[in-house]
């Protein structure tokens, strides 16, 4: 997960797209802390930051050379501010990583539109972003150009590779790669299906296929995953008059992104104040203790497990179905070859109730999982479906309507290659609607008042 932190001239005009005519006087967050934002990030479980160094509207976070259009024409900090190097530091100190947007379409800047100086004026900010600020562990751009616009070409070609060379350990998020790719829609949300596989040959950045964009392709050639972004608030840039999101919703924004191996980047755009709100901040404190509460306990951690078939004896640890349990994904169990059933069984020595399934794939070893779904023995003896899911990757989870069962199995019924499963989770969520909706039905409130025993005094209590 990833914090995108939308910031600028914006924030203090009440925009989103501004227009690049504010004055840099707007801009003065007199308690800007980036130490802060690092903490909010790193407190919330997200690894990285994401920093709108330039929006649409040109203005620039950083003292650029190329441009008076920048913190260095504002009030803030005297006119001698950078704030990409507040948070640089601060991502460094915190041990987050550290990225930056750079848009491609600048409202502000005269050259835009003439195509061979616009170019050159954007590698040369680039060129700012990164060689002055240490590690850059990702470049965020996109294909905006507005509608109605001045007509521009961009020269991604030339961009990409420019950036590869200037920060090699650095990926580059666009519409369709070339190292990371856009789910299709800022909803946060990614298809059913998503394969980190692609085919960036096939696409060009501004292409609106979301369902290109989104489930991948099984035969691509490239290794394209992708991310969901979407704004913990309504807007993407802070507006006194807007909330976050509940805790809950971003609850199953993660199963629905995250779980969909896919990387979820939360916009949380510090307010006028240069601060992270704390409305904000309590949300994502309640988000973070959710899903510690339901994810910290992996039930099938106390089960027995086999495997139909395993490659080797069965002494050989490198591929023994007891592999599953160990998190990481450089363990793995792997079956015989050339075998047509696939299946872990997970048998336990009393029952649980569960309504989570975590699935992850080695995918150092490739991404090969097309259909899995797990079963359980029910009282007469007899499997029944549990849930149903296609691709895998790094991370697959599902929800269902709660189970009690002892005995469970987890098949493989559709795979690229011999599948391979680096780890399983069983879990309880008592928070999501899924759950509520069985209770419901089971016309049973046992689950939600152990659950209120179990976590009063918590934050997450008033949630249910």
């Amino acid at each position: 997960m990833a914090i995108f932190l939308h910031f600028g001239t914006n924030t203090f005009t009440d925009s989103e797209w501004g227009t690049g005519r504010a004055d840099p006087s707007v801009f003065d967050p007199t308690e800007l802390n980036a130490t802060q934002w690092v903490s909010v990030a790193k407190d919330s479980g997200f690894s990285r930051v994401i920093l709108t160094a330039k929006h649409h509207d040109g203005f620039c976070l950083w003292p650029s050379e190329y441009t008076d259009y920048s913190v260095k024409s504002s009030s803030w900090r005297n006119g001698s501010g950078d704030v990409v190097r507040e948070l640089a530091e601060a991502a460094r100190i915190g041990g987050v990583q550290l990225g930056v947007y750079l848009s491609p379409w600048d409202r502000h800047e005269p050259s835009y539109g003439k195509t061979l100086d616009y170019n050159e004026f954007y590698l040369g900010q680039m060129t700012e972003l990164l060689t002055r600020y240490g590690k850059i562990k990702e470049v965020w751009l996109d294909g905006a150009k507005g509608e109605g616009e001045k007509d521009m070409e961009y020269f991604f070609g030339d961009w990409f590779s420019f950036i590869h060379q200037l920060q090699p350990e650095s990926v580059i998020f666009s519409d369709a790669g070339p190292d990371t790719r856009w789910v299709g829609d800022e909803a946060g949300v990614a298809g059913t299906t998503c394969w980190s596989l692609f085919n960036c040959s096939n696409a060009k950045i501004g292409d609106t296929d979301s369902k290109y964009s989104g489930q991948g392709d099984p035969f691509g050639h490239d290794w394209v995953p992708a991310e969901c972004d979407v704004s913990i608030r309504p807007g993407w840039f802070w507006h006194a008059s807007e909330s976050p999101k509940s805790a809950l919703a971003l609850l199953d924004l993660y199963y629905k992104s995250v779980g969909r191996n896919c990387l979820l980047l939360l916009n949380v755009p510090p307010n006028s104040s240069g601060l992270i709100s704390q409305e904000d901040i309590q949300v994502l404190k309640e988000f973070s203790e959710i899903r510690s509460s339901i994810f910290s306990h992996n039930l099938a951690k106390c089960a027995a497990v086999s495997a139909s078939s395993t490659r080797g004896n069965l002494t050989d640890p490198r591929y023994s179905p007891s592999n599953v349990l160990e998190e990481g994904i450089y363990s793995y169990w792997t079956p015989n070859n050339v075998q047509s059933d696939w299946i872990l069984y997970l048998d336990f020595q009393e029952v649980i109730t569960f309504n989570i399934l975590m699935v992850q794939e080695p995918i150092q070893m490739g991404q090969r999982i097309i259909e899995f779904h797990l079963d359980f023995l029910d009282e007469k003896g007899e499997w029944k479906v549990a849930a149903n899911g296609t691709t895998v990757g790094y991370k697959r989870l599902l929800q269902f309507p709660s189970v009690r069962a002892s005995h469970l199995r987890l098949v493989i019924d559709k795979s690229r290659a011999d599948p391979l499963v680096s780890y399983v989770g069983i879990y309880m969520d008592p928070f999501s609607i899924v759950q509520h909706m069985s209770s419901l039905i089971n016309g049973s409130e046992h689950l939600q008042q152990t659950t209120h025993r179990n976590y009063s005094g918590s934050s997450i209590s008033k949630l249910l």
